[in-house]
């Protein structure tokens, strides 16, 4: 039976899981984009709207940090100082997360890649038979600063809130399981700037190297989460239906 969405109708999910099996090609689908554009908000609704799980790095590397693994270890010193968590360590852990059963139908990568060296490490994992659906969200680095500087996430199952746009219905508690809420050491504005300077440098590129293909499909992102939802669900009907063809 079809779990319904909650974040469209019956009709338009039935419809996009009816020309996602049709396609006949196992589809990822890459969320590009600057911290704070949304990425992970989108990702999520798309997970539940496609039936596809929902793969975040950064929420790999927080699940290894808070279980104190040495990986975590590492990955908090990069992460705290708005760097990038070496490629080796990235690459590892998601290969070893998409060899899983519930990936291959196909999944939603949130966070990932975040340069060139990771993007043709993938491509060449990637099988013959799959597809890559690649979603660039942008936005300026003005909103970008507002937005992350009041973003919330739960201590206990890493679900994001916005104390203005998507606030929990109880202050400081998770919706879902009543975690803790707290505000990331990387979501503070010094160094949310960091984080940017090296999204322009080492990030960026990748708008350029999938714009030569096909599939790569710009939002903006200055305008409500339903308009952006809306915009990216009529693409990937038209992409599976293409697909379909080929």
């Amino acid at each position: 039976m079809m779990l319904t969405s909650p974040f469209c109708s019956a009709p338009m999910q039935a419809s996009l899981l009816e020309a996602q099996k049709q396609a006949n090609q196992t589809v990822v689908l890459i969320l590009l984009g600057p911290p704070g554009a949304g990425k992970g908000t989108q990702a999520s609704i798309l997970s539940d709207t496609l039936q596809l799980p929902h793969i975040s790095t950064g929420d790999l590397l927080r699940s290894n940090i808070k279980e104190g693994t040495e990986l975590g270890k590492t990955a908090k010193e990069f992460i705290d100082q708005g760097k990038l968590v070496p490629d080796d360590l990235i690459l590892d852990m998601l290969f070893k997360r998409v060899a899983r059963e519930d990936c291959k139908k196909g999944y939603i990568l949130d966070g990932f890649p975040r340069t060139l060296s990771q993007a043709k490490a993938y491509d060449k994992h990637l099988g013959k038979n799959i597809k890559r659906i690649t979603l660039n969200l942008s936005l300026s680095n003005e909103e970008i600063i507002n937005r992350l500087s009041k973003r919330m996430t739960c201590q206990e199952c890493s679900a994001p809130y916005h104390l203005i746009h998507s606030p929990p219905k109880e202050e400081g508690r998770c919706d879902g399981c009543n975690g803790a809420l707290i505000q990331r050491a990387d979501d503070q504005e010094e160094v949310i700037r960091k984080r940017l300077n090296v999204y322009e440098k080492e990030t960026a590129p990748l708008i350029e190297y999938y714009s030569k293909e096909k599939t790569l499909k710009q939002i903006f992102c200055l305008q409500s989460i339903d308009d952006v939802l809306t915009e990216i669900l009529d693409y990937l009907r038209q992409m599976y239906h293409s697909l379909k063809e080929e």
